[in-house]
Order: C-alpha cells, then sequence, then structure tokens
C-alpha cells in the first residue's frame, strides 16, 4: 500500500508540465478549494501566510485584461502598441487565471526571503494539486507583475509580490514525457575535509 502511494505521489510529480493553452473544463469551485488547501500547507516559518490567491474567472478576463495592459502602459510607457495588445489578452489562454500574491509581513525572525519562498512552495503544492485532479496549468508572471498600479489594484504593497499569473484548464494537447534528468549534475554529498 505505501508503495503504491509513494508511486501515485512521484508519478503526479513527474508528469506535472506547464501548458501554454488551456481549454474547458476549468476546476470548479470545490476542486479549487482544494487546492488551495493544499497550497496553504507549504512550509512557513512561524505561519505568516504571506501567500494569498486571487481568482479571475473566465467572465473577468477581459476586464483583467484590460488590466494588465493599462499597468503595462503605466509601468513601461515606452512599450509598442502591439505588445499592449498581446497583454491584454493573456487571460484568454486559459479559462480561469489565479493570482499568487506574496504579501511580506515583517517579522524579526522571518526575513523575506523565507516568506517568498514559502509562497513559491505554496504555488508548486497548488499546481500539484490541480495536476493530481486532471487539470493542467501555467505559472507565468512577466514585466507586468512589477507594476506598482497592478499591486495596488490588486490591494498590496509596493514591496508585496505577485508571484504569479497561474493559468488553469485542461491541456489540449498531449505532451511529450520529460526527459530524465541526470541527477549526478545537480546534486552532491558534502563531507567534511
Amino acid at each position: 500500500m505505501a508503495n503504491t502511494t509513494v508511486k501515485v505521489v512521484h508519478d503526479n510529480i513527474q508528469h506535472r508540465q506547464s501548458v501554454g493553452h488551456l481549454v474547458e473544463p476549468a476546476p470548479n469551485k470545490q476542486q479549487l478549494d482544494l487546492a488551495f488547501t493544499a497550497a496553504l500547507t507549504a512550509p512557513d516559518h512561524h505561519r505568516l501566510k504571506p501567500t494569498r490567491f486571487v481568482v479571475i474567472e473566465n467572465n473577468q478576463r477581459a476586464a483583467f485584461g484590460e488590466l494588465l495592459a493599462q499597468a503595462m502602459q503605466q509601468y513601461f510607457p515606452e512599450t509598442d502598441p502591439v505588445q499592449i495588445e498581446r497583454v491584454k489578452n493573456h487571460p484568454f489562454r486559459a479559462p480561469i487565471l489565479v493570482l499568487a500574491l506574496t504579501q511580506i509581513v515583517e517579522h524579526p525572525k522571518v526575513p523575506a526571503y523565507e516568506q517568498i519562498l514559502s509562497s513559491g512552495a505554496a504555488v508548486e503544492n497548488f499546481l500539484l494539486s490541480l495536476q493530481s485532479q486532471g487539470f493542467a496549468t501555467m505559472w507565468r508572471t512577466g514585466a507586468v507583475v512589477e507594476s506598482v498600479a497592478l499591486k495596488a489594484a490588486l490591494g498590496l504593497q509596493a514591496h508585496d509580490l505577485i508571484s504569479g499569473i497561474i493559468y488553469v484548464g485542461t491541456a489540449d494537447k498531449q505532451l511529450p514525457a520529460r526527459a530524465t534528468v541526470d541527477l549526478a549534475a545537480y546534486v552532491r554529498y558534502w563531507s567534511a575535509p
């Protein structure tokens, strides 16, 4: 039994890949809540819970695209209008978008970088939970996430982060299997001199 569970967990991790174009069906509220619950179990020093999520549902994608375009124009006024129009259409890459936000908490024992890492772990748990439920995702950011105007529109302070714009839905095509990783290139065992 334990070996079967381990295999299922590891298969889920190994098969998770980013998918650039996603279609219906998207997860319903109950499925999203299961993924948010998994996300909020990520390692979190002093349980500060710096991660927040904002769901952009299907019927809000155009309005969110407008917000992204406005933020891009304000933050990068020299941006080519073609690029602005492209950014405006980004939300239509998936039926649902989920924004992962990191609200940095001032704490004497928990530096900002630990809170950022915690938020990254929360996003990974979120992605893996959705993968295990049969959905696909793409975790993106881009220059627009640095926009103070966009942060303000989402209720964030300038020092907070938009850690990801996560596109959620169903893969419209089967991706090739991931290549096997040569662990020797990435892992070494330390020993005292």
